[in-house]
């Protein structure tokens, strides 16, 4: 099964420089590659990859500084331009700053690629053009079949992302076919299951929330373009990818705790990419409560709803688990034992009181219930299995009656 795994790469001062030329050049010409794509579509013309890549061929004549890179890598940005502008439209696809953009290329063929243990702790790959390059190895590539090799940068640091084939099947079915649970996504805490187990874990700690507001000031003083400015500017970085890390690893196991105890998780259908959009509004119609829904828009991204969302679908391919994806409507606002609706019912953030039947439960727990039997209605009604790790087309809306498909928790009240 395909599957990535990443290490911190280790270069030499001129390794290092050489893969920051590739990454200049390959930035160069997938802006060139994108600008001429533009043009084309402006005058109601098409440009696709094969002759861009043909025109690659014969700019390197003039162009000397386009032979020193590997030819392989241009030409998969040029893929990656060809399928960006396919996918999102020619117009939509960003250009790639040279102060934003982190420099990144891929070498496509693997099998060309050599990997030699050096220790316990190292080994090294040898990749075209730049050699044998020594990398951190936190896992072994042994006995695995190596598809292609991505280098990029991440602040002072470069790592390199394989793509493997790990020779692992999945089995026919799951493990425990009957386990189902359902998943809350909130703000307080990350996440909430339909058996009553909160799960969460900070990522940062008192220390480093006072550095990056310490860090924040500096920047806001420092003048634009110095160099103390991008000093400061790397320091927070710093401080951000540990974040982000410690995120990419927390949802990571709960993926796969989650992927390996149930044979169905679902989620709500949540766009966390419209939910965390800026309220701030134009000049003519300026936004309202732009301080708080950016407050809440940082507490969204904080907690990686979509990271964990793409972390279940990647766990869900070895467990033959089904991801299915759920309306939000109402889950938060229904009691998941007598299925009335009532904003009224929830109390606060953390509590949940029927007004109909006094049931009380944890809010995000009552939430994750609902979720729950809303997925299990869908897979009820689904005529073809859908395959492991996809969620599936919804067939019907999610059924209301809860009763018969969640179990009575011991403390509910009898309905009034």
């Amino acid at each position: 099964m395909l599957t990535g795994r990443r290490f911190r790469v280790e270069f030499t001062d001129a390794q290092a420089e050489f893969a920051q030329r590739i990454g200049d050049v390959c930035r160069s010409v997938w802006n060139t590659g994108l600008e001429q794509r533009r043009a084309y579509r402006r005058r109601g013309a098409w440009m696709n990859y094969a002759p861009q890549a043909k025109e690659l061929a014969e700019a390197k004549a003039e162009h000397p500084w386009l032979k020193d890179v590997p030819g392989h890598c241009l030409q998969q940005t040029l893929m990656d331009l060809d399928k960006a502008c396919r996918t999102h439209g020619t117009f939509r696809v960003h250009w790639r700053s040279g102060r934003r953009w982190a420099p990144s290329f891929r070498f496509p063929e693997g099998n060309k690629m050599v990997v030699e243990q050096l220790n316990r702790r190292h080994a090294r790959i040898k990749l075209p053009k730049l050699g044998w390059v020594k990398y951190r190895s936190s896992r072994s590539l042994a006995g695995v079949v190596i598809r292609s090799a991505t280098l990029c940068r991440e602040g002072r640091h470069w790592y390199l992302s394989v793509l493997v084939d790990d020779g692992i099947a999945a089995g026919a079915v799951h493990a425990q076919p009957g386990a189902a649970v359902g998943i809350d996504r909130g703000v307080a805490v990350a996440l909430a299951t339909s058996s009553g187990e909160l799960i969460d874990r900070p990522f940062t700690t008192a220390g480093e929330r006072r550095r990056v507001v310490a860090l924040q000031r500096k920047l806001a003083r420092a003048a634009k373009g110095s160099v103390n400015r991008a000093k400061v500017r790397a320091a927070l970085a710093q401080v951000r990818a540990r974040e982000r890390r410690r995120r990419l690893d927390f949802c990571a196991q709960t993926a796969h705790q989650l992927t390996v105890a149930n044979a169905v998780v679902v989620l709500e259908d949540l766009k966390t990419r419209n939910m965390t959009r800026t309220a701030k509004g134009t000049l003519q119609d300026p936004g309202r409560g732009v301080a708080a829904k950016s407050g809440l828009n940082r507490a969204i991204l904080a907690k990686g709803w979509h990271q964990l969302a793409l972390a279940l679908a990647s766990a869900a391919r070895y467990t033959r688990t089904t991801v299915i994806s759920v309306p939000a409507a109402y889950t938060s606002q229904r009691c998941s034992v007598c299925g009335q609706v009532d904003p009224k019912s929830r109390e606060s953030q953390a509590v949940f009181r029927c007004t109909h039947c006094a049931h009380v439960e944890h809010a995000d727990v009552n939430a994750a219930r609902n979720i729950l039997a809303a997925g299990l209605a869908v897979t009820a009604c689904r005529v073809p299995p859908a395959p492991a790790g996809v969620g599936g087309t919804r067939t019907q809306e999610p059924a209301g009656n809860r009763e018969g498909l969640l179990p009575q928790p011991a403390h509910t009240a009898p309905a009034a």
